[in-house]
């Protein structure tokens, strides 16, 4: 059996279009944290309509940085995802890595099936569990699988399916700045207050151990709470735009780490600092 990196359960959840072929921090990130040269890794490209694709770009990456035992696992339906074989290679993992492409895909192929199961033993153990753009949105227990796009938050403007449920109590969107989903994610959770809403940009993750986050990467994470707001969700209309009165939304930038049980700021170190400013510090 391999020797995993750590025994806290570890989500890596990337807002897609993560760099792959300058530093890919991202993906350095998840390789070290899988065990580095001695991770044992599994790429799962079904969410994507370019598989083989996605496939090829992945492993490149990975063994760019070292790691030798690079596996696919790519269900192509439902039956598949009761395969024995493919359920031995989650099981052996260190690391598994899920793409981007259409959400419902994997909401279709792996909650409620041994491959789905698979997901949650290997979280459980230490295994990092890693995903980008779709393969985010399917962390959490209830998803966005398709909705509108734009600023202001709108009566059933989204549609929501079941999720793996790795991580409980949120909901997860991806994309977020560069697709305008801030009124999609807004209207679900108001509608949804015990969820939070978790907004990561592209080329940007969130790393989960235990009860809280760290942000890394170029972008940020949008966090909205709507558990103590006024709203009109009941009600409205359908297409209509919704009334959403004191929430609180967190914006969170590389460096800082957030408490997902008390829904607060817990540290913040500057990953960005002004280099004027810091020569100027210095000089002085």
């Amino acid at each position: 059996m391999p020797r995993y990196p750590s025994t806290t359960p570890t989500l890596l959840i990337i807002g897609g279009a993560e760099d792959r072929v300058g530093r890919a921090a991202l993906l350095r990130r998840f390789v070290r944290i899988s065990g580095g040269r001695k991770a044992r890794l599994v790429v799962i490209p079904t969410a994507s309509s370019f598989q083989d694709e996605v496939v090829a770009s992945y492993t490149e990456v990975f063994t760019r940085f070292g790691v030798e035992s690079v596996e696919v696992v790519n269900p192509q339906s439902r039956r598949d995802a009761h395969d024995p074989a493919a359920v031995a290679l989650v099981d052996e993992a260190t690391g598994v890595f899920m793409s981007g492409g259409s959400q419902l895909r994997l909401s279709q192929f792996f909650p409620g099936t041994p491959l789905g199961d698979a997901l949650h033993r290997a979280h459980a153990r230490g295994t990092v569990v890693a995903g980008t753009s779709a393969g985010a949105s399917i962390m959490s227990e209830f998803m966005i699988s398709m909705g509108d796009e734009g600023i202001t938050p709108v009566q059933r403007a989204s549609q929501i399916s079941a999720g793996l449920g790795l991580l409980k109590g949120v909901i997860v969107d991806q994309h977020f700045a560069q697709r305008s989903r801030y009124g999609r994610l807004m209207s679900v959770v108001a509608s949804s207050p015990s969820l939070l809403g978790i907004g990561i940009d592209e080329d940007t993750a969130i790393e989960v151990a235990g009860t809280a986050f760290t942000v890394h990467g170029r972008g940020g994470v949008t966090v909205i709470d709507c558990r103590d707001v006024t709203t009109d969700a009941p009600d409205a209309r359908r297409g209509a735009p919704l009334l959403v009165s004191g929430a609180v939304i967190h914006t969170l930038p590389a460096g800082a780490t957030f408490d997902l049980v008390s829904a607060t700021l817990v540290e913040f170190v500057e990953q960005h600092p002004d280099v004027d400013v810091s020569l100027a510090t210095s000089t002085h």
